[in-house]
């Protein structure tokens, strides 16, 4: 845990946090190029040892050494699958990307709105990588992980059964990115198994660095759709569930073939004119490739009748490919919850275009925790590590009057999969400095103010989740955050992120 208090101002936030998007630091200490050309010198295929083609590379329980789910499996390369293996065919498309046998729906989502921004995507995905030129058996991918990104070095050999991918793979079955990206990520994480269940908003933000916000859609605000559309022009990456209502079915279907539980991909957000009448309408994708809504909009449905030509030849898709569009008032009651990753943590309720400073802490719980900013365990909440921050410029907005300043806060806990624990339920607390600790760096607040002060701010659900965030707004001056686990005695590192 930091033991000292750490001091940030706005205006020098951009100097204290230069983002590592430029120079990946090599994962494992393996250098992609040094490895390919001593592969390409010695005439040997790339074999990485450690992250080996056996049984730990799976899993540890479902995908264990003895498991019935791993009989038959076979590591080959794409030279050995296929005659004429391609890394990608023409581009990277949303159809690459099939769900497998590996319940990671929320990796492939996640993946898969990548797509739709061709500029992150070869910040991912490095250019340069082909079955033919140079070829090594060697890839290489990039992921942020919490607070930097990562350059990952994987050789090629693929989990298989009678010949067939078992995880992920592309509609063109001579294509391989996808599938040895998701290899890459399985060996950030420990193991594919590591990747079984998730929120999609940690694909987003290992795919690109963002921050990402929750709306619960039975609480919808009544601008939206026009926050989606915002969202998706920004390059934002968007997700969505429908909460699971069988306690004893996974993967349930609803009457209009909708999968609960289950991550899909809100891709576009559009409006046609249905018999002259405008109709928003929002396009989904289910990263299965297959099984799609059957409702009002869906493939092939009367309402396409009453739509203009030029509309229908812009928007229509009629393929079986896990696409499908539905007006959004349906979708706000079908689903129950979008999460946007944004790229920026610029509001997607303002028409400005901010410059957005950031800040990042990092520490270790250890002892301490509060529950809720109710303090409920009293004698190790002050224990809590504290990092402060100095808010010093007005927001720039002519409707607000007050004397006041936004942020952002996103705690995030680390390396729960790999480690193969659960996540701790998290939360943080703000606190105002009172005037005698102002200007002084490296002072503790004590339980004279922890305990007997109310905070200003806080989380307002303590949330077992890899990220909790919130948007704040409040007066300048001079404020602590205290992260903590919801009970007390949880060890774990974290990563504190500020957006002024």
């Amino acid at each position: 845990m930091a033991s000292n208090a750490t001091h940030v101002s706005r205006r020098k936030a951009r100097d204290n946090a230069k983002v590592t998007n430029e120079r990946a630091i090599l994962f494992n200490k393996q250098d992609f190029k040094k490895l390919q050309a001593q592969s390409l010198k010695c005439g040997k295929l790339f074999c990485d040892d450690t992250f080996p083609a056996q049984p730990e590379s799976l899993g540890y329980n479902q995908l264990g050494r003895d498991s019935p789910k791993t009989r038959g499996l076979v590591w080959k390369r794409p030279t050995d699958i296929c005659s004429n293996p391609q890394f990608i065919v023409n581009e990277a498309r949303r159809t690459d990307i099939c769900q497998g046998e590996l319940g990671d729906c929320w990796l492939l989502a996640a993946i898969a709105s990548l797509t739709l921004n061709q500029d992150i995507l070869a910040r991912v995905v490095p250019s340069g990588q082909s079955f033919q030129e140079n070829y090594a058996g060697i890839f290489h991918f990039q992921f942020w992980q919490f607070g930097k990104w990562v350059d990952v070095v994987i050789d090629d050999m693929l989990p298989t059964r009678d010949g067939k991918l078992l995880f992920v793979q592309s509609a063109e079955r001579l294509e391989f990115w996808s599938a040895l990206l998701e290899k890459a990520y399985a060996k950030v994480n420990g193991s594919y198994e590591a990747l079984s269940g998730g929120s999609y908003t940690e694909g987003f933000e290992d795919l690109t660095g963002g921050i990402s916000e929750v709306y619960m859609l039975d609480t919808a605000p009544p601008f939206l759709f026009k926050i989606i559309q915002k969202a998706l022009h920004r390059g934002s990456l968007l997700g969505c569930t429908i909460t699971k209502t069988s306690a004893d079915k996974t993967e349930a279907r609803t009457q209009h073939k909708l999968v609960e539980d289950h991550v899909y991909s809100l891709i576009t957000a559009e409006e046609v004119h249905l018999r002259g009448t405008p109709v928003q309408l929002v396009r989904i994708r289910n990263p299965w490739g297959e099984v799609e809504w059957n409702g009002p909009w869906s493939d092939d449905s009367e309402e396409w009748g009453g739509v203009r030509q030029d509309e229908k030849e812009k928007l229509k898709n009629s393929a079986k490919d896990g696409e499908f569009w539905m007006a959004y008032s349906d979708f706000v009651k079908q689903y129950s919850k979008l999460e946007i990753c944004n790229l920026t943590p610029d509001t997607l309720t303002s028409t400005q275009v901010g410059r957005w400073n950031h800040c990042q802490f990092e520490g270790t719980w250890r002892v301490g925790s509060t529950a809720g900013g109710c303090r409920n365990y009293q004698d190790t909440f002050c224990t809590n590590p504290q990092f402060r921050i100095r808010l010093d410029a007005v927001d720039k907005d002519p409707h607000d009057g007050k004397n006041s300043c936004s942020f952002l806060v996103g705690l995030m806990q680390k390396d729960c999969r790999k480690e193969r624990r659960d996540f701790n339920s998290i939360g943080f607390a703000i606190y105002k400095i009172p005037d005698e600790y102002k200007g002084r760096s490296n002072v503790l607040l004590g339980p004279d103010v922890l305990l007997r002060q109310r905070a200003v701010a806080n989380i307002s659900t303590f949330t077992k989740k890899r990220e909790v965030c919130d948007r704040f707004k409040l007066p300048l001056g001079e404020y602590a955050i205290v992260p903590s686990t919801f009970e007390p005695n949880k060890k774990g590192s974290f990563i504190l992120r500020v957006f002024f």
